[in-house]
């Protein structure tokens, strides 16, 4: 499975602001966006450097690139989702972002069992969740209403999952989402919408990218 490597404060930095990438170090005072306001490169910050004008393609581009780093997708899925949502009746920017928030590894990560997208990847791709009683190891599988999501049996009294159980406690799940905290299991109640998409970016500019 492909991943992205690389210091992942660098991709906040480049994007001037806070993406979530590191869990709790983006919650406190060690976060490089906030210590290190300034776009990352060798020559460090520009004192009294005027910021150049971005072009509307520069702002599309910039859009795409921080959703692909939120979610952690390449290119090529990426464009995949664009293509797929645009082939569907409706708002083609609201259904991009339908089914970017109803990946497996973002919903582990929205109901509180991970830390951050990449942990949540990580523990999909281990095994560690199932969906309707079948073991999914893949972290894009795309879950529907009413799904079932439940830790694995034989990880459920593991030393990772109870020590996340208190928590968990104070976790409030998407209203799209429930969850239980003492069987670690969820359930997918309906597809988010309008509000519950968030505003982390903009989806128009990146339907626009790509219709060029």
């Amino acid at each position: 499975m492909a991943r992205l490597t690389g210091p992942k404060c660098r991709q906040c930095r480049r994007e001037g602001e806070k993406l979530f990438l590191k869990g709790e170090k983006c919650f406190t005072s060690k976060c490089p966006v906030v210590r290190r306001a300034f776009p990352p490169g060798a020559h460090g910050p520009t004192q009294g450097a005027r910021k150049p004008k971005m072009s509307g393609f520069g702002k599309q581009l910039r859009e795409k690139q921080k959703a692909k780093r939120i979610y952690g997708i390449f290119e090529r899925q990426f464009r995949n989702y664009v293509i797929k949502a645009s082939e569907k009746t409706g708002d083609t920017g609201e259904i991009l972002k339908q089914m970017l928030e109803m990946r497996l590894d973002n919903v582990i990560y929205r109901l509180g069992l991970a830390k951050s997208r990449a942990q949540a990847r990580q523990l999909v791709a281990h095994g560690h969740f199932t969906v309707n009683g079948k073991k999914v190891t893949i972290p894009s599988i795309q879950v529907r209403l009413d799904d079932a999501i439940v830790v694995h049996v034989s990880d459920k009294d593991g030393k990772y999952f109870e020590n996340l159980k208190p928590s968990l406690e104070k976790i409030t799940p998407p209203s799209w989402l429930s969850l239980d905290t003492n069987n670690l299991s969820a359930r997918v109640v309906s597809r988010p919408q309008g509000m519950e998409l968030g505003d982390a970016f903009s989806a128009k500019p990146i339907v626009e990218y790509y219709s060029r």
